[in-house]
Parts: structure tokens; C-alpha cells; sequence
């Protein structure tokens, strides 16, 4: 779907034939090997894409810890999505990958010829992929239990989590859109491959010259949707979420013809729109609530009625690193919290997560974070710190589920390949690099490992901060090519070959254009 939003900038297109234009001529086949890979690694860093900004590249035996590489390793830069790798392997660490999260309706009063004289609650402890289905499952479970009507109230709690949604350092502009969803409790995914706390918006074109038809996943009447969007000759939408509301704003055109376009839209307050939903799949499954929907924590003493328990961590992984879901990351953050200071705050959950980073390699004072995704821009970390964290987690339990859950490079198959599924295609690197991404506005991240050409295993990281250019994905897809043809002893200087990631020329109008995902979306 094309998606236009206004920028009161232009930014450039980083392009990949001056990572190329950088590298220097083959070296003799007698250069040595740490020259000839430093020399090239050098050659890639000092690309004009990064001219003003810092990149900072350490590569590191996997085995030995030994260092092949280090430019400004220790400096600390913006992470973005490489947040993930630190804030997954501590709760990890903290929680076990056996750890799961449950969803609870309970109730109050006494049941008699399926009447509840009483309330019906619905009680959260943070299971960030819960879907409709799993609402509409536990409903029939209610029915299932002889409950035919209740004669009280419909009551949500999501009290196991605090009450502040959005993450320290989040922009107030990306508050609409999905990877910036909010965090709770209770909260509900479009889909099993859709991030928690959001809906598909998609829109189709209809008569030629009448208005587009918009429908909602899941749907629902808790968001309004404003569309003055009609179909045309051409496509061009713009799908928003008005700031504190929940109205959907559809406007632009689209092609007669056309294939439906989906955008992915946050909600505000996901507690009431899970009630919203949960009401409705109790109707539907022949249970009538008299009273209305409150919000309030669960007392003591209720009779369990309903219950729905996520996969473990150990599945969760994959699409928090694969499709960098921020929400499970977040959710990690808010439980690691509830576990170590029974407080389901940022606050808690960072300093819980931080109890884990020594053992895990990392410094504290090299580091700092203030969310688990690595959307917040307070958020620093140096790529040591990271390559040695890459290094201690082959020695955890979890690490192979951990290591087999990073996008693969230039595996097109997305459950696979995740967000590197279309780079490195066809390179040494493909089906080769297990890593993962990031992208900001100005910052770039690629961390993880890769077997060299002579079987060595590294890990790498590479962070990238405040340059101009809309990506410099090229670049990083260059060194991870180059570090997956390195040949220890006869490793010569030479320059990677690899189909560059297709790039729009000339200026984006919109910095979320160029980005893996979007504006500040931490991928």
C-alpha cells in the first residue's frame, strides 16, 4: 500500500555503489590476513553514506573471543532493535524460557440454573499474543461452564502491569502506529503475525468514482473509522489514528481494481478495547451481562471460570526478533519487573533485567536503558558490549531456540529470513548470517554471528548513528558479506559481491519511507 504522510524534510538514498566505489584494489594473495580484512572493513566504515556520523564495528572469535576488528568499539551509540538481544537474553536469564503468561475470567456470587449472581472478571498478566480467537474461546468456555447470563458486571482488570502505556523517550508522532502500540496488561493482536495492542486497517477500492471500503481486523465498533478515501485512477492513502482517540482517518484514493492495502494501527487504551471484544464473544456464545463494563482489580475469593495461557518465551522469540515486535519486548521488560520487585513499571522492569547484565558480559556503566524494545532514543549501548553479550549467551540453555529465532540473511521464506529475508541474497552471508536488525531515524544496527569461508565462528556487531542518508543498510549487508568470505590465513582483500537491496533514487519525502518499517520503528 502506498502510504503518504508529510516530513518537513527530504532525506537521501544511501546507494550501494559507494559502499562499492569505497573498497580498496585486491590486496597480494601474501597480505596478512588481519590487514587484509581490517583494510577492507576500514575501506566500508569510512563510506561517504556515514560522513558525519560514527559506526562503530567490533568482530570477535566466537569460540576464543579473540579480536579481529575494532573501530570505535566502545563507544555508545543508539541501539535501536540490538536493544532486543540484551533485553530477551536477561529475561531469559531471569524468567526462564519456560515462562508463560496467562489470561483469567473468574467470577463473584453464586451461579444457580445458568444465572451468575455476580460479576464476571477478566484479569490479564501481560500475554502479548492473545488474538480474538483466544477471547472467543475462553467466552465458549464461560457458556461451557453452565453461565448462560450474569446479573452483574463485566469487569477488566489489567492491574498486573502499571498504568503508563508508552515507554520513557517514545515520540509523541509515532503514538498512531503499530510498533508504538501501547503496553498493557490485557491486550489483543489482529492476528497471530500482527503486533498486540493494534488493528489491520485495510482498505479496498469500490465503484469507480465511489468511496473505498475500509474494514477493520479484528472488528469491532470500540475505534470509529473517518473515511473520505475514494477510488480512482491511482492509489494514494493515508490511514492515521487522530492523537488520543481511537478515530481512524482514511483518506486519498485508490485504484479501481486495486488489491486491498492494510496499515496497522495502535489503539488507545487496549484494556477497554479487549473488553469491548470480550463482551461481544460472550454474546455471541449465548451469555448476556445486565451490567455494564467496569475497570478494576480482582479481589480475592473468585471462583475460576475461563482460562487461556500462552506459548512460553521460548516461541515468543521468534517473533520478537524475526518481525522485531516491540510489545513482547515491552512485556518481557513489565514482567522481568513483576518477578524481581512485584512492579509492573518500566522503572521496575529495566533495573530487574539489569540485575542479569553482568553475568551476560555487559558493563554497566558502558550501558544504559530506560525500555526492551529499543524504540526509547535514551537508550546506549557500545557494540563490545553487545559482541561480548553475543559471545556469553552460547554458554545459556536457551541460547540454540535464542541463536535459531534471528533472521536468517537472504532466506525469502519471512518465518525464516524475518527481517533480512530479502538482503544478502545469493551471497556467502545468505542462509549464513544469524542477526539481528535495527533502524531509527540517523541509526542503523546489525549484530549477531557468521561462519567465515575457513569455518570460524564470529560474532559482530555494528552500530551506526546520525547520518544523513535514509539507510545504510548497504553498507552493513557489505560487511556482513565480507565477514562471511574472511579465510583466516589465506584470507585475501577483495570486495564483497552481493545483489544490493533495491533503493528508490533520488529523495525520499518521508523519512519512514526508506526505513525497514518505519520513522523511529526499532527493526
Amino acid at each position: 500500500m502506498d502510504i503518504v504522510r508529510t516530513s518537513s524534510r527530504n532525506i537521501a538514498i544511501g546507494c550501494v555503489a559507494a559502499v562499492l566505489l569505497a573498497l580498496p584494489a585486491a590486496a597480494s594473495a601474501g597480505s596478512a590476513n588481519a590487514s587484509a580484512l581490517g583494510t577492507d572493513l576500514d575501506s566500508l566504515l569510512a563510506n561517504p553514506e556515514l560522513a558525519g556520523g560514527q559506526a562503530g564495528l567490533v568482530v570477535r572469535n566466537a569460540d576464543t573471543g579473540a579480536t579481529l576488528y575494532s573501530r570505535l568499539g566502545d563507544n555508545l551509540m543508539v541501539p535501536a532493535s540490538n536493544m532486543k538481544l540484551v533485553t530477551s537474553a536477561t529475561a531469559l536469564d531471569l524468567l526462564g524460557a519456560d515462562y508463560t503468561f496467562d489470561t483469567l475470567v473468574r467470577s463473584t456470587g453464586t451461579l444457580s440454573n445458568g444465572t451468575l449472581n455476580g460479576d464476571l472478571y477478566l484479569k490479564g498478566y501481560g500475554d502479548p499474543s492473545t488474538t480474538l480467537a483466544d477471547y472467543q474461546a475462553m467466552a465458549a468456555q464461560v457458556k461451557q461452564a453452565g453461565i448462560t447470563s450474569v446479573t452483574g458486571h463485566l469487569i477488566a482488570d489489567d492491574s498486573y502491569y502499571d498504568s503508563v502505556r508508552l515507554g520513557p523517550g517514545w515520540a509523541w508522532d509515532d503514538e498512531p502506529y503499530w510498533y508504538s502500540a501501547q503496553v498493557s496488561a490485557l491486550t489483543v493482536s489482529p492476528d497471530a503475525n500482527s503486533t498486540s495492542g493494534s488493528v489491520n486497517v485495510t482498505v479496498a477500492p469500490g465503484a469507480q468514482g465511489q468511496p473505498a471500503v475500509v474494514t477493520m481486523t479484528p472488528p469491532n465498533t470500540y475505534l470509529t473509522v473517518n473515511n473520505t478515501a475514494t477510488t480512482g485512477t491511482s492509489t494514494g492513502l493515508s490511514v492515521n489514528r487522530v492523537h488520543g482517540t481511537n478515530t481512524i482517518t482514511v483518506s486519498g484514493s485508490i485504484a479501481a481494481g486495486a488489491a486491498p492495502s492494510t496499515e496497522q494501527m495502535s489503539v488507545d487504551n487496549p484494556t477497554g478495547f479487549v473488553a469491548s471484544l470480550f463482551g461481544k464473544a460472550l454474546s455471541d456464545a449465548g451469555v448476556s451481562v445486565a451490567g455494564t463494563t467496569a475497570f478494576q482489580k480482582m479481589p480475592s475469593g473468585t471462583t475460576a471460570v475461563a482460562s487461556h495461557t500462552s506459548a512460553p518465551i521460548s516461541q515468543l522469540l521468534t517473533p520478537l526478533f524475526k518481525q522485531s515486535d516491540n510489545l513482547v519486548a515491552e512485556t518481557l521488560t513489565k514482567a522481568a519487573g513483576v518477578q524481581r520487585f512485584a512492579s509492573g513499571s518500566f522503572v521496575a522492569g529495566v533495573n530487574a533485567l539489569t540485575s542479569k547484565l553482568a553475568a551476560l558480559g555487559i558493563d554497566y556503566n558502558k550501558y544504559n536503558q530506560f525500555d526492551g524494545s529499543g524504540l526509547s532514543r535514551m537508550d546506549i549501548v557500545s557494540p563490545a558490549e553487545i559482541a561480548q553479550l553475543l559471545i556469553n549467551a552460547q554458554s545459556r540453555p536457551w541460547f540454540q531456540t535464542w541463536y535459531n529465532a534471528l533472521p536468517v540473511a537472504g532466506n525469502t521464506n519471512p518465518a525464516i529470513g524475518g527481517t533480512l529475508a530479502n538482503r544478502m541474497v545469493g551471497t556467502a552471508a545468505a542462509n549464513n548470517v544469524h542477526a539481528k536488525t535495527g533502524s531509527e531515524t540517523g541509526v542503523s544496527a546489525l549484530s549477531g554471528y557468521v561462519t567465515a569461508a575457513d569455518g570460524e565462528k564470529l560474532v559482530f556487531s555494528l552500530l551506526s548513528n546520525n547520518f544523513v542518508p535514509g539507510s545504510v543498510k548497504d553498507v552493513e549487508d557489505a560487511v556482513a558479506v565480507r565477514l562471511a568470505q574472511y579465510n583466516g590465513a589465506n584470507d585475501t582483500s577483495h570486495a564483497p559481491k552481493f545483489a544490493p537491496r533495491s533503493q528508490t533514487a533520488g529523495k525520499a519525502t518521508d523519512p519512514r519511507a526508506s526505513l525497514e518499517c518505519s520513522w523511529t520503528h526499532s527493526c
